[in-house]
């Protein structure tokens, strides 16, 4: 289990997983056009001749398993697009059950990660946010981490903890890019404020296609490969639905 500086996260391998389910489908799209309206005014994310990395995690509760497995197909074209702009390495963090938290070691192939994502299954419990937040911060104070992706769409927590947490990581230049499922009020509070104060972007999403998760996860990973120039050099020769992302960032 954790370790006692944090008591956060379990380095063990993956829980193998249960049966699967096919994704939902799910209703239009409403903040996407907006979600990467902020990423103009952060600064480059990753050195010269450098690989990116960046901290993949979501919520694996139970009722994240539609989006787990849309996850688990999409997840290559983060490597794909992160590829032309110079690489990009990403640790899988998740959450599930009542007091289970596991992050995996870097992978820098969709293969490698697609492997440690379907040995997952979605398990009920509560949001564990707090201590993806902490186990952010301390591989950011190891080793330079240009973004921090959470998917998820509940929040269970005391908004002032994720509060205090999420502003750690803005100290240390870590945007948080944080993508939500559905509409619950609450969790939109606290996910706004995750962003806010480590001057990331927030967006909601919906499973009504596979595409909009895929255009959130390519953004992010551009990014964190290449900073602010790749992402809008990738809305420049994407869909009219890769440039609303970026207009929401400026």
């Amino acid at each position: 289990m954790a370790s006692e500086r944090d008591k956060t996260i379990d380095k063990t391998t993956p829980a193998p997983s249960g049966p699967r389910q096919e994704p939902a489908a799910a209703s239009p799209r409403a903040e996407i056009d907006a979600f990467i309206k902020r990423a103009r005014t952060l600064a480059p994310s990753v050195e010269p001749g450098k690989r990116g990395r960046l901290i993949f995690a979501l919520d694996a509760t139970m009722s994240r398993q539609p989006t787990w497995d849309t996850a688990c197909k999409l997840q290559s074209e983060m490597f794909r697009e992160a590829a032309a702009i110079g690489g990009l390495d990403v640790q899988l963090v998740y959450f599930r059950g009542l007091n289970e938290c596991r992050s995996s070691r870097w992978v820098s192939d969709g293969a490698g990660l697609g492997d440690l994502m379907a040995r997952i299954d979605c398990r009920g419990g509560h949001t564990q946010i707090g201590k993806v937040l902490s186990h952010a911060r301390a591989e950011g104070d190891k080793g330079k981490v240009a973004a921090l992706v959470y998917v998820g769409d509940a929040m269970e927590e005391a908004i002032d903890d994720l509060a205090a947490k999420a502003g750690e990581l803005g100290l240390r230049g870590m945007p948080a890019f944080v993508f939500q499922e559905g509409h619950d009020p609450v969790a939109e509070q606290a996910f706004r404020e995750i962003a806010r104060l480590t001057r990331g972007a927030y967006c909601r999403f919906d499973l009504s296609a596979a595409h909009e998760l895929a255009e959130l996860l390519r953004a992010a990973a551009v990014y964190a490969a290449g900073g602010v120039k790749a992402l809008a050099d990738l809305s420049a020769r994407r869909s009219a639905g890769a440039q609303k992302l970026l207009a929401q960032m400026r």
